[in-house]
């Protein structure tokens, strides 16, 4: 997966990186996003550890430590940069519609 791939995150892509702002085990990254949605958006264990483990490939994460089988994942520098790409983005296509939908047309 290049990272040309990953210009624009999908929604679980961008939550599950959102969730490593801070260091998180797999189950706890599923509680997160839940949480931060209000219940909107749930990851099932597939797509979170299919992308957990692409995202390793790339080094968007790192896994910290495993204990019982728990892995704790945090995001690298490459990561936060990414997600601020993806955040800049979608703060544009934001901008973008309320020009529009607001009545602001240019």
């Amino acid at each position: 997966m290049a990272r040309e791939q990953l210009k624009n995150l999908t929604e679980p892509m961008y939550y599950i990186l959102l969730a490593l702002s801070e260091p998180q085990h797999g189950y706890g990254i599923m509680q997160e996003v839940e949480k931060r949605t209000e219940g909107r958006v749930k990851i099932g264990a597939g797509t979170l550890y299919n992308l957990l483990s692409r995202f390793e490939e790339e080094k968007f994460i790192v896994q910290l430590s495993e204990e019982n089988r728990r892995k704790t994942y945090t995001l690298t520098d490459e990561g936060i940069e990414i997600l601020t790409e993806e955040y800049q983005r979608l703060k544009q296509l934001v901008s973008d519609g309320s020009d529009f939908l607001e009545g602001r047309v240019r």
